[in-house]
């Protein structure tokens, strides 16, 4: 087959962009020696592929993208765990089209095609334990945080294909948390099973405080975010009944908050928008309610996505509660990771206690986060096992619903270039443990949770019957349609 001079020309400008995008990729190396100070002698593929992956990240590349499809090459769309290696093999095979041998490059310590998704399985199993025998993906379960976990519940749920009980540190105290280890444990050597155990730290909790009443609100409305929830309105609330107060938990983030910043309450439920900020309290004018109005409840979570908060991700009681956790938890957990140096400081205080190897799992959660993800990464591989629990819901509450498949497209491919395993966390079969009957959309959204090394559930009075579902729909294969001529008529 010839080319006629339009392909070939095609063919040599893409050849010179993507001899651009190598040499951008290489030049991004010389952070590599000072990233490596202080990780495991692992690292470096890891390091290394993941600064190729952001220097080919910081240019759109659609058009080169069209251009390659048009020559009948690869599109550099799933080059994540091999970045390097996929740049140079398509280079290849672009000089084989224009007659224009390309030198093979020297050896860079790239991973190559199947060192990417090796080194990657690797860290997965270095975090949460070897693969489980007939499926490829994990199962993690937050354990019930208000009753009890019996040793017939733990059972249960070991039996069903649970591999990573998650203890919620925000509830309890360590002796409970210490109990449910111990009690998921025996079950698991009863069952002949692994069962890792992970505690993860609470963080600062950014929630309602009480009320001296039923808050109703509709779009239109004021609501005054106070520092003590005092009873009474505040100074500017009008004589309608429509301005309601409630306490922040956190009353340090009123320092913080602009007028013009969003907020939202209750996982996105209600919505609005900072009006003005005095030394009392924040007014809220309500943007988004249901019709007939929304119920605000104490306790339930508030998002801030505009402003820059200066929580610590590590609070006070989160050191004390780490000193207990470190004692009996396969793996820990960091909240509300928003920074670098959340990475930094988490991993300091391990070290801190005598913990220089034990996984951390790093929650992801909020805007800040998903924007901070590439610095949280680098300064994550190669300290200790990691792992990123992706939060969906709550990161489409503060990046937006319309945002959401691309935000999660965004997070799974960095962690894959990172060779970083993900923890799924989205609500899956949410309902089907909760209420005993799934929706379609949670059948069908394990499909995605295929594509991450871990997927969690959250607790519920059937979570048994919905970790026996999901078990059977991550053995199952994926089902490839036939071709016309194989399908039988009728």
């Amino acid at each position: 087959m010839s080319f006629d001079l339009e392909p070939m020309a095609l063919a040599r400008r893409c050849t010179e962009q993507l001899r651009a995008i190598r040499a951008d990729a290489l030049a991004a190396e010389a952070r590599l020696p000072s990233l490596l100070r202080g990780r495991s002698a692992d690292a470096a593929p890891s390091l290394r592929n993941f600064l190729h992956h952001l220097s080919l990240r910081r240019d759109d590349i659609r058009p080169l993208q069209a251009h390659l499809a048009r020559l009948g090459l690869s599109s550099l769309g799933q080059v994540e765990s091999h970045t390097l290696s996929s740049i140079e093999s398509v280079l290849h095979a672009l000089a084989a089209l224009t007659g224009r041998p390309e030198p093979w490059p020297e050896a860079t310590g790239a991973p190559g095609f199947d060192d990417g998704p090796g080194l990657l399985s690797m860290h997965t199993g270095a975090l949460l334990g070897p693969r489980p025998i007939g499926r490829g993906v994990r199962i993690m379960v937050t354990l019930p945080a208000e009753a009890p976990v019996d040793r017939s519940l733990a059972l249960a749920l070991v039996a069903n294909g649970m591999d990573v009980a998650r203890i919620d540190c925000a509830h309890g105290d360590p002796d409970r948390w210490a109990r449910m280890a111990s009690t998921v444990r025996d079950a698991a050597r009863s069952a002949g099973r692994r069962c890792l155990v992970q505690a993860n730290l609470g963080g600062p909790r950014l929630r309602t405080g009480p009320c001296e009443r039923e808050i109703v609100v509709r779009t239109g409305d004021v609501l005054f975010l106070t520092r003590d929830g005092a009873p009474g309105a505040p100074a500017g609330a009008d004589d309608e009944g429509s301005s309601a107060r409630i306490a922040c938990s956190l009353p340090e983030v009123l320092d913080d908050v602009l007028a013009g910043d969003r907020v939202f309450f209750d996982a996105g439920k209600i919505g609005g928008r900072i009006e003005a900020v005095d030394v009392d309290a924040a007014r809220v004018l309500v943007t988004q309610a249901k019709p007939a109005g929304s119920v605000l409840r104490p306790d339930r979570r508030i998002n801030l996505p505009d402003s820059e908060l200066h929580l610590p991700a590590l609070t006070e009681k989160d050191r004390g509660d780490l000193a207990h956790v470190l004692r009996f938890a396969d793996l820990a957990g960091l909240s509300f990771v928003e920074r670098p140096g959340d990475v930094a400081e988490i991993d300091a205080e391990m070290r801190r206690l005598g913990e220089s190897s034990q996984g951390l799992v790093l929650q992801v959660e909020t805007r800040r986060g998903f924007e901070n993800l590439p610095g949280i990464l680098l300064e994550a591989i190669g300290k200790r096992p990691v792992g990123v629990r992706i939060a969906r819901g709550d990161l489409a509450v503060e990046c937006g619903w319309e945002r959401a498949t691309e935000v999660q497209e965004e997070l799974l491919g960095l962690c894959e270039a990172a060779h970083v395993p993900v923890i799924w966390s989205t609500q899956l079969l949410d309902r089907l443990s909760r209420k005993g009957l799934p929706t379609r959309a949670e059948v069908t959204d394990e499909t995605t949770g295929r594509r991450a090394e871990c997927v969690a559930l959250n607790p519920g009075p059937h979570v048994v019957q919905t970790l026996g579902l999901l078990d059977g729909l991550l053995r199952r294969q994926p089902v490839v349609p036939r071709a016309p001529s194989e399908r039988r008529a009728g």
